[in-house]
């Protein structure tokens, strides 16, 4: 039993690892193609944006973080992702 909780944290670990950084490359990325029209691009918006997207709708119905030029849905997506790997890490 021990045996497979270490898999499915080790695993889920992996997935938040790899999330984070596509997180990261959309970012940096976003500097480089702010219109998103490449490749690559379309495959990190495909990756990352489902995650955001509640995120976003949320802040968006409850008129939360309008006029502000940082992407805050962003940011609290990557916040979140870290908080539930720091949290499987402990368990």
């Amino acid at each position: 039993m021990d045996t497979l909780l270490y898999a499915l944290q080790y695993t889920v670990t992996v997935i938040i690892d790899v999330l984070l950084a596509a997180m990261f490359v959309r970012a940096i990325l976003s500097w480089f193609d702010p219109m998103r029209e490449g490749r690559f691009s379309i495959i990190l918006l495909t990756i990352t944006e489902p995650l955001i997207f509640p995120i976003r709708a949320l802040c968006a119905k409850m008129h939360w973080f309008e006029n502000i030029p940082i992407d805050i849905p962003f940011l609290l997506t990557v916040l979140l992702l870290s908080l539930v790997q720091t949290l499987v890490a402990v368990l």
